[in-house]
């Protein structure tokens, strides 16, 4: 047993102008050595292209795009034995929004281009379509969840 409390989960603070909570862990999760301020303009000029490309909400969007990233299932290395298991196992929706928002993020900086708000507001907009190089990923892990159904009472 542990001799340390129970960890306080942590609130999400909302980002200043939109007052979401969704706005400002895509701020925190596109930040990099610590430039919050540009990390902000970056976000915020994708929302706005979001705008005027599809003309409703971009939050909407933004919240659609994520939803349908979201992972029901992943796989995790289990070793048992010798060898090691690839075993599906189910998470939750706040450990999903971070994966979706992680594949969301790393797929945009593979896209070819010198504009990251313009890259970022395009994945978000074909995320939101369901196409996209973050949604194949999802898929992806989902059929290899599937795949290694046999090993899931590893877990």
């Amino acid at each position: 047993m542990s001799r340390r409390g129970t960890a306080e989960e942590k609130t999400a603070k909302s980002d200043p102008i939109y007052n979401n909570k969704l706005v400002n862990m895509l701020v925190n999760h596109i930040l990099k050595h610590g430039k919050k301020s540009l990390a902000y303009k970056i976000i915020y000029k994708s929302v706005k292209n979001i705008q005027q490309k599809t003309e409703t909400n971009p939050l909407y969007v933004l919240r659609h795009a994520i939803r349908r990233t979201t992972p029901d299932i992943a796989v995790k290395a289990r070793r048992v034995g010798g060898s090691t298991h690839k075993v599906p196992i189910e998470i939750g929706s706040t450990q999903g929004k971070a994966l979706a928002i992680h594949w969301l993020l790393g797929s945009y900086r593979k896209r070819p281009g010198k504009n990251m708000a313009l890259l970022l507001s395009s994945e978000f907009i074909d995320a939101a379509k369901g196409s996209g190089d973050a949604i194949r990923k999802k898929e992806e892990t989902h059929r290899m969840a599937e795949a290694n159904r046999s090993f899931a009472h590893f877990r």
